[in-house]
């Protein structure tokens, strides 16, 4: 499978872009753990267009982690083109538009999953970004705005159209959130239209490498993409079965690079997001007082602390 010039090989399994989840720290873990390809949290085109700095250092990446993908949302065109700008200059592999997220804040104002509800501006932003920048773009959306309207299979071949090199498809839509049972059929549909060219990329209810498996035989996509199902587990992507011992000393790692790469306070809070979901620490006895100690620390030495403790319960439960 390639996008672009980027040769992924067979079967990739990529990490979706999501905001206050996929920091620099959490990527380069993921990318170690066998992800093929990673996504920074997404942007917002307006936000790079004003040069917010909060925004701009989404930008930041490493050579460790490549391939690595940009995602950028948006409702107005120009401001679009010139973000796509902005972020070619940072050096990703891959711009992704961002027509899926399905929040308030987002899909509420047009941008995101808002998106399929004005198919023309989508299908415009996507054409003048494409022929703005040099690097690949690619674009992610769901099935449709509701089960009413589930345009995907039209949608993915005017985005194609468009110009873009990939196409990412939640199978869910905007309608349904994250509830419900994501619908991999219509994305099988796509994949198997032979009008559609570019790489197909499933998304949605993969929680394990057994699911990507299962969605690449029944379905024949491209490449899937995980999720939520990552939050505090960038092992996922290994096919090597870890010890609780391991999984801590990857959650630790995770917590060194964000304060080195980013800073002591923000390095935290980015990394208790992943405490709060792992999967380890998940029905332990008489844990919730050391959980919110955990999400209430405020220094890397306290929380460290804290993990190491973490790791005697877990040892505890297992003996």
């Amino acid at each position: 499978m390639k996008i672009g010039n980027i040769e992924f090989g067979d079967r990739p399994i990529f990490l979706a872009p999501m905001e206050d989840v996929t920091d620099i720290g959490f990527r380069m873990l993921c990318k170690h753990f066998g992800a093929s390809m990673v996504y920074t949290e997404f942007v917002s085109a307006e936000a790079l267009v004003r040069s917010i700095q909060s925004t701009m250092a989404k930008l930041t990446i490493s050579d460790e982690e490549r391939p690595v993908g940009i995602q950028i949302y948006g409702r107005d065109v120009d401001a679009m083109v010139e973000a796509a700008k902005i972020v070619e200059e940072a050096g990703p592999d891959v711009i992704d538009l961002n027509f899926g997220c399905p929040v308030k804040k987002v899909a509420g104002k047009g941008a995101g999953a808002g998106m399929l509800q004005n198919i023309p501006k989508m299908l415009e932003i996507t054409r003048k970004v494409a022929n703005a920048v040099r690097v690949p773009v690619t674009a992610k959306t769901r099935l449709g705005w509701n089960q009413e309207q589930l345009i995907i299979a039209e949608l993915a071949e005017q985005l194609q159209d468009c110009g873009i090199q990939a196409l990412t498809i939640h199978g869910r839509t905007r309608a349904q959130m994250y509830t419900g049972d994501a619908d991999w059929t219509l994305i099988g549909d796509v994949k198997h239209n032979p009008r559609i060219h570019i790489p197909i990329i499933g998304n949605g209810d993969i929680k394990s490498l057994d699911d990507a498996d299962y969605a690449f035989d029944k379905y024949d996509v491209d490449a899937v993409m995980i999720g939520r199902a990552t939050f505090g587990c960038p092992w996922i992507f290994s096919r090597r079965e870890l010890s609780s011992d391991e999984k801590i000393d990857i959650l630790e790692e995770q917590l060194r690079i964000n304060v080195e790469r980013i800073d002591e306070r923000r390095g935290i809070l980015h990394t208790r997001r992943h405490l709060a979901a792992t999967p380890i620490f998940k029905g332990i006895p008489a844990f919730r007082q050391t959980r919110i100690r955990m999400l209430r620390a405020e220094k890397m030495d306290e929380l460290m602390t804290i993990l190491e403790e973490c790791r005697e319960i877990v040892k505890g439960t297992e003996n």
